[in-house]
């Protein structure tokens, strides 16, 4: 993928991937020449390493629903070229490639050429850069005020539907 392509889709909410545990759908916030920028409404942001993408959907008839309203003053990473991003997340709390077995979380530790150090419980990992795919930190958007209600309904519905059970 190269980063004149990832360029044109800034601002739309895409795929990326078709599927699998590392399929993610959200709004690409910003492109580089190595990574891109994916803002999610349940891993918050994304960041990707574009030499492991297969595909990255955008349909322009059929808009894949995105319920989260992006603040102006909204603040991520960014940096020249992955290892940078790596860079600012040094002694924060991570989670490196967000699907399969694969998946790793703990505090950066320390970034080298050619390795991450992360440290999870009592146990220091070493992570080859080529090796990740996706990583992420902390910062996440709350969801609108609505969003919080349909899911609050949902929940009671839920409960008063046990309670008859139980009855």
């Amino acid at each position: 993928m190269n980063k004149k392509m990832i360029l044109s889709l800034v601002d739309k909410v895409i795929k990326v991937d078709r599927g699998g545990p590392e399929s993610r759908v959200g709004v690409l916030l910003s492109a580089a020449d190595d990574h891109f920028t994916l803002l999610t409404e349940d891993d918050g942001i994304i960041y990707y390493n574009t030499q492991h993408i297969k595909s990255m959907t955008y349909n322009s008839k059929n808009q894949v629903e995105f319920n989260l309203e992006i603040p102006k003053d909204f603040k991520y990473i960014q940096a020249d070229d992955f290892r940078g991003v790596l860079d600012c997340l040094t002694l924060q709390w991570v989670k490196i490639n967000r699907g399969g077995p694969e998946t790793l979380e703990g505090v950066m530790d320390v970034v080298t050429d050619d390795f991450v150090t992360i440290v999870a419980n009592e146990e220091i990992i070493r992570v080859a850069l080529f090796h990740i795919r996706n990583i992420s930190y902390g910062v996440k958007i709350e969801k609108t005020k609505e969003d919080k209600g349909n899911n609050d309904k949902e929940e009671n519905k839920d409960d008063s539907n046990n309670q008859e059970k139980e009855k």
